[in-house]
């Protein structure tokens, strides 16, 4: 199979970095999710309200 990050051929079995071929691919995959460079196409979710939300939490957590 091929690393999804750099496309060198790779295995799968014994392999703790799996899909990728090495911990520099796995590291660089986890950036891109972190800084959002991987998106999921579909709907924007609308805006979240802040302080309706730090209300809501506060309400739950006096029950």
């Amino acid at each position: 199979m091929k690393c999804p990050i750099c496309g060198q051929e790779t295995t799968w079995q014994n392999n703790p970095t799996r899909p990728f071929c090495s911990e520099k691919c796995q590291t660089l995959d986890l950036g891109k999710w972190a800084t959002e460079g991987y998106t999921i196409s579909g709907n924007p979710l609308p805006e979240l309200d802040r302080d309706a939300a730090t209300d809501a939490l506060a309400d739950d957590s006096q029950q």
